[in-house]
């Protein structure tokens, strides 16, 4: 263990820092628990483009007060730099452990240094924070949250004045600041209560849900009114449980059945092994639930509710738990096709998707002749996008979405938003039943229409510093050697997102890649339409590969193609993990 990472421990086991954290570090040290140790103070926690996020717990690499109290101090001094204070920050968090606690010392903190808090009293779903932003024009926006992480989690994400979260050069600047805060007693704070008493942490209210529910009914394509869909839904523990089935009731959705067990926010998460809504263990109550009532459909939001995972009905007496390519699909394709019916379609409608989204999304699109583009992997290059729009004027943002389970079918948000993706896929499930159609049916009618695209994500998780080398390793190695087939497929063209080139394989020849930043992605396009991308996580020790591939098929041959399309994917995950573990 180096100097460096002693005096860290040593610090952290006296005053200024308070009795427990010191507690806490001295009890490794008396177990001489070297290996936790080093991994809580081998490095400060980063600060990276979107804020914190990492294991709770008392050390520099681990989210705690003073972690969250020193990027808070970075904010506020860029913020004071450029004359921001009255603006005000929103403040918002979930049901996870320890967010509470976080939430009030970042009002404490903005507050001692002189900058008005908004701060909302109940947990709140991330999108609202976004919402309120652009609301309450404050110049920024903090949400306390890890969103599906497991329950030893918890992070920062930072938006900024257009309620997007921070993008460059705004991050860089702000990390910049961050990093120049090197002591805890560089924090200014005041007492919670003596910042509301000086007026400088107001109390957000349910006024602001009022405003969104105003605008989010300007939006919606079916007038309020009774339906008789039958809906199960679940937050899975999170900030969902209450505004979710409050927005559904008011547009005439009363056949709801919560599932009561997950309805109470519990930053344990004791229902599931972990909060996803893209894993179906974490629906496994819902589908019983589902089962029970005879729903048409089921709902699941994760912690800080910004993403959304369905599940509908099909012909053979179950519910299939669709994934979000085919979730954003229907949402596009629904959106597109009854704006296009009510004659409401911009003229330069726009729809923006990640890199690593369905293809399919971009058919649909052009079909309508609405502009697409393609960002990077993060809801924020989203958000830009939107940002660029409405600065320009010469798009109209209709529908954003990634794979990843987040998606946003309206333009008064500026991120991923499950409460609007609830209520228009309830929307959706409604008007097609009053033309005697299904979710299920709609969903395979695209496939048909356009052509049956199925999609798969692998991950492997490769924790601590060893794991970190080894994912930079294996992006090296098939960035240096780039596979010639996979699966005995050939490769047709590569896009190096690091690089910024295109490269075709046959001919060598390099194309730039414009409009999206560098970014350590690799994609591979291969000789029969299928696409695998390989990304590191930016927020999780992990890395991820997605498989794409597609077909033209007919309503006789579409589950034969379904399952021959499965199988194609299997084969090139065989290879993929054969070629990594190569390395």
């Amino acid at each position: 263990m180096d100097s460096i990472i002693k005096d860290r421990i040593d610090e952290w086991t006296r005053p200024p820092f308070d009795e427990e954290t010191r507690k806490e570090i001295k009890r490794l040290v008396d177990a001489k628990d070297h290996r936790e140790l080093e991994d809580r103070f081998h490095a400060m926690l980063e600060f990276g483009t979107g804020g914190l996020r990492g294991v709770i717990g008392a050390g520099t690499n681990r989210m705690n007060v003073y972690t969250v109290g020193m990027a808070t101090q970075g904010l506020a001094n860029y913020i004071l730099a450029r004359g921001k204070r009255e603006n005000g920050v929103v403040i918002a968090r979930d049901s996870r452990r320890m967010s509470d606690t976080f939430s009030r010392e970042v009002a404490c903190i903005l507050a001692g240094n002189g900058i008005r808090a908004y701060f909302f009293n109940e947990i709140t779903p991330t999108p609202l924070c976004s919402f309120a932003i652009r609301d309450l024009k404050a110049v920024s926006g903090i949400v306390i949250t890890a969103s599906h992480n497991p329950p030893e989690y918890n992070g920062y994400k930072v938006y900024w004045e257009d309620g997007g979260q921070v993008v460059p050069p705004v991050d860089g600047e702000i990390i910049d600041e961050v990093r120049m805060i090197h002591s805890i007693d560089a924090i200014k704070r005041v007492d919670f209560d003596e910042g509301v008493r000086a007026g400088l942490i107001t109390i957000i209210g349910d006024d602001i849900i009022q405003n969104y529910l105003s605008r989010l009914e300007r939006k919606a394509l079916r007038a309020v009114k009774p339906s008789e869909t039958a809906i199960v839904y679940t937050p899975l523990h999170g900030t969902g449980y209450r505004i979710i089935p409050a927005v559904l009731r008011h547009f005439g959705f009363t056949n709801l059945f919560p599932v009561e067990s997950q309805s109470r926010p519990d930053g344990n998460f004791p229902t599931v092994r972990s909060p996803n809504p893209e894993e179906r263990d974490a629906l496994a109550l819902a589908l019983d639930l589902a089962r029970k009532v005879d729903a048409d459909i089921i709902l699941a939001t994760d912690p800080d509710a910004d993403r959304m995972g369905v599940g509908i009905r099909n012909p053979y007496g179950d519910y299939d738990l669709i994934n979000g390519n085919q979730i954003g699909t229907m949402l596009e394709y629904y959106l597109l096709d009854r704006l296009t019916q009510k004659g409401a379609l911009p003229a330069n409608a726009a729809v923006v998707k990640t890199i690593v989204t369905t293809d399919l999304q971009d058919v649909i699109a052009r079909s309508y002749n609405c502009a697409i583009d393609n960002v990077l992997t993060g809801f924020k290059w989203i958000a830009m996008k939107m940002r660029e729009y409405e600065a320009s004027g010469e798009r109209s943002f209709v529908f954003g979405g990634e794979e990843s389970y987040g998606y946003l079918p309206l333009d008064f948000v500026r991120d991923k938003d499950a409460i609007s993706s609830c209520y228009y896929f309830a929307e959706m499930a409604d008007w097609l039943s009053g033309r005697g159609s299904t979710l299920y049916e709609y969903l395979n009618s695209i496939y048909l229409k356009y052509g049956l695209y199925l999609e798969d994500l692998h991950s492997m998780t490769m924790k601590g510093i060893d794991g970190m080398e080894r994912i930079r390793s294996i992006m090296e190695s098939f960035r240096g050697k780039a596979p010639a087939e996979f699966g005995g497929v050939s490769v047709s063209r590569i896009s190096d997102y690091l690089t910024l080139l295109e490269t075709g394989v046959s001919d060598g020849i390099a194309s730039p890649i414009q409009g999206i930043p560098s970014s350590d992605v690799l994609q591979f396009f291969l000789e029969d339409g299928s696409k695998i991308t390989m990304r590191p996580s930016g927020t999780e020790p992990k890395i991820k590969f997605y498989f794409s591939v597609n077909a033209r098929v007919g309503m006789d041959e579409l589950e034969v193609a379904k399952a021959a399309l499965r199988k194609r994917i299997e084969a090139f995950k065989t290879d993929l993990a054969s070629k990594v573990n190569a390395v």
